[in-house]
């Protein structure tokens, strides 16, 4: 699938999500601030910083939070129009995180996952379930394209972690994200991070 060109807004996204999950605040500042001159709303960085914390962990996800929300500060304190962006819709009382979950990730994975390590540790697969998929992949700030941006973006950042990034390349296939996008994001990490980081993606294209 190919055609639609990468945004300044998606590459935003791009450079929002590797420097959360690498930890590189200073860089990180900026491109929170480009994003927000690039349309992106305060909650929806928010979001795709909290949404990072399933990837790179708590610390490097309040850490980022934390430039966002000094940056804002600043912003307004400067007089920058930063937009904050709406709420999540309110989640219907009686969804169970787990059922919902299981047909999030069911659907944009194309089947149901099961078996293996998922079997080997059944905690593991409930908490990506019902938490991951359930609780905030149910937040509708971001659409599921946006997430899997984010997701394929930090995996491709960060090291050791290339059998979860191929997976992702294909769900994000599977939500919308574009070969042409998938190439814009090889060109943000060729030009943020270098050659070896890019090609953590090239080498699944």
């Amino acid at each position: 699938m190919g055609g639609i060109k990468m945004t300044n807004k998606d590459k935003s996204i791009v450079e929002i999500s590797i420097f959360t999950a690498i930890g590189n605040l200073k860089e990180l500042e900026k491109s929170v601030n480009l994003g927000l001159d690039n349309e992106l709303t305060v909650n929806e960085i928010k979001e795709i910083m909290v949404q990072l914390y399933a990837y790179c962990g708590f610390p490097r996800s309040l850490n980022a939070l934390g430039v966002l929300s000094n940056t804002v500060d600043e912003r307004k304190a400067s007089g920058k129009v930063t937009e904050v962006g709406r709420e999540s819709t309110p989640i219907p009382s009686d969804r169970n995180s787990l059922v919902y979950g299981t047909q999030v990730q069911t659907k944009i994975v194309g089947m149901e996952v099961k078996g293996g390590i998922y079997d080997f540790a059944p905690m593991a697969d409930r908490y990506l379930k019902a938490h991951l998929f359930g609780d905030i992949f149910g937040q509708d700030i971001l659409d599921y394209r946006t997430r899997e941006l984010v997701t394929v973006a930090a995996l491709a950042s960060m090291d050791g972690v290339n059998p979860q990034l191929q997976a992702h390349i294909g769900i994000s296939k599977n939500v919308g994200v574009t070969d042409d996008e998938l190439n814009g994001t090889i060109e943000v990490l060729k030009d943020k991070l270098g050659f070896e980081k890019a090609n953590n993606i090239k080498q699944f294209l």
